[in-house]
């Protein structure tokens, strides 16, 4: 008999419950966790948009069409990661549990992660404007948005910061066509997806917001 299995019999003869094993503990953690967070709802969405993406790519499109399209559903993805910082208990939740603040880290991060690789396995063997790097890009940038506006709105509001940027993004991309045309790296959308530039921007804003979000967590009210 191994060492834990002998301490649990020793348990159950003294009428207690077994000791919880920390692994079973950790795993039953970062499961509640993700409940609380509605990850598996979110985790549908994004397979959703990469399932309309990939639909969205049989038709033809003129090339100012081609651009914006990818970012709809980017835009979306990220809306989706974004509203999974909402907590159940609200601010309180903030002093309780050493874990939390890398149960966040680790969310958002897996999320965002999963987003990426989705949209762009849609987009293989099809014509997807900007290729993997550019879903990367876009996809993370507009995740720290949300990310942002959740520590600032609430989880429940995160979903303005991607679909406000999708707005900019796509005003961005028909200046292109009808200039003058905006060429901020701020504007990620319209950069080429090898601009470094525009790559540093987007990597920044997505680092300051899971950053943001990691220690504070979103400004959610008990209860809400």
């Amino acid at each position: 008999m191994t060492a834990g299995g002998a301490s649990d019999a020793a348990a159950a003869r003294a009428g207690g419950p077994p000791p919880v094993r920390p692994l079973t503990a950790g795993l039953r953690l970062v499961r509640l966790h993700a409940a609380s967070r509605r990850v598996p709802a979110a985790a549908m969405a994004i397979a959703g948009c990469a399932i309309g993406l990939r639909i969205a790519l049989a038709g033809s499109w003129d090339s100012y069409g081609a651009l914006q399209l990818p970012l709809v559903f980017e835009a979306g993805s990220a809306a989706a990661i974004a509203v999974t910082t909402a907590s159940p208990l609200g601010e309180p939740e903030r002093v309780t549990g050493r874990w939390l603040p890398f149960l966040r880290l680790a969310t958002a991060l897996a999320l965002t992660l999963a987003a990426a690789a989705a949209l762009a396995a849609a987009g293989a063997g099809a014509h997807l404007a900007g290729g993997a790097l550019d879903v990367l890009r876009n996809v993370a940038g507009m995740t720290g948005l949300g990310l942002l506006c959740a520590a600032v709105l609430g989880g429940g509001l995160a979903w303005a910061g991607p679909v406000g940027y999708l707005v900019a993004g796509a005003y961005a991309l028909y200046t292109q066509w009808h200039g003058p045309a905006l060429t901020t790296p701020w504007l990620w959308p319209a950069r080429p997806p090898h601009d470094l530039g525009a790559a540093i921007c987007a990597g920044l804003v997505f680092a300051i917001g899971l950053a943001v979000i990691t220690v504070r967590g979103a400004r959610d009210p008990a209860g809400e």
